[in-house]
């Protein structure tokens, strides 16, 4: 088998597949994300959601104010990797003309130089993210494999995608490159549903939840004191 029909069987067949996987799976982990609201609600004591403290805790953990504040090199960062990650493969001149030849319309692009400048980012960004991970001693206890690993994963199909459109720089044949950038971009497809990846769909209902569990079901206290053998002892 070439690599010319390799090329064909992810651009087709596989890429709709992970393409069809990863809204299936998204929509998975949203419909469980609702049932975990109604199921905490149900269960809350006090059942009102604090509107505006669940978004502005969600705009601060999509923005990562949090880690900006208390790690501002870290936050930075990771703020530029996010923003680069989600722009470039959208708004990419290149992604879009191969939307616009399945679907038949397409939407505006980021200017070349633009694109290219966030491709660079990501790659330098996702490599200093697993750095800081390493160095840092309670980044480095916290992390599982996944989080060293996700990072330069995500890295490929960028790094791929610079050498594919920049050919002085690329060491490989066009074709082995262009193979390369392609199955790395169906394989996020398929890894981002069972990944923390997930998390940028899911991180609003996840804010509910973590809200109205701090909603105690009535006579919650009582219990407890009875449970720990403390009933009736002053606090």
């Amino acid at each position: 088998m070439t690599i010319d029909v390799l090329l064909q069987w992810l651009r087709g067949p596989v890429f709709w597949a992970g393409l069809a996987f990863l809204v299936l799976g998204l929509g998975r982990h949203v419909a469980i994300t609702l049932w975990g609201i109604v199921r905490t609600w149900n269960r809350a004591g006090d059942k009102t959601i604090p509107v505006r403290q669940v978004v502005r805790a969600s705009l601060g953990w999509m923005f990562l104010t949090q880690g900006l504040k208390n790690r501002l090199l870290f936050g930075l960062n990771t703020l530029i990797f996010h923003i680069a990650v989600i722009l470039v493969p959208i708004f990419l001149a290149g992604h879009i003309a191969l939307w616009k030849q399945s679907l038949g319309f397409g939407w505006p692009a980021l200017p070349n130089g633009l694109s290219t400048a966030l491709t660079i980012i990501a790659v330098i960004a996702a490599v200093t993210i697993v750095i800081q991970r390493i160095v840092f001693k309670a980044s480095r206890k916290l992390s599982r494999f996944q989080d060293f690993a996700m990072p330069l994963i995500v890295a490929i199909p960028f790094a791929t995608g610079f050498l594919v459109m920049h050919p002085a720089w690329n060491p490989f044949s066009h074709q082995f490159m262009l193979f390369l950038h392609v199955m790395s971009g169906d394989l996020l497809l398929f890894l981002i549903p069972l990944t923390k990846i997930s998390h940028m769909v899911l991180l609003p209902g996840t804010q509910i939840i973590s809200e109205l569990a701090w909603h105690f079901p009535p006579e919650s206290g009582r219990r407890v004191g009875e449970a720990l053998g403390k009933a009736n002892e002053p606090i």
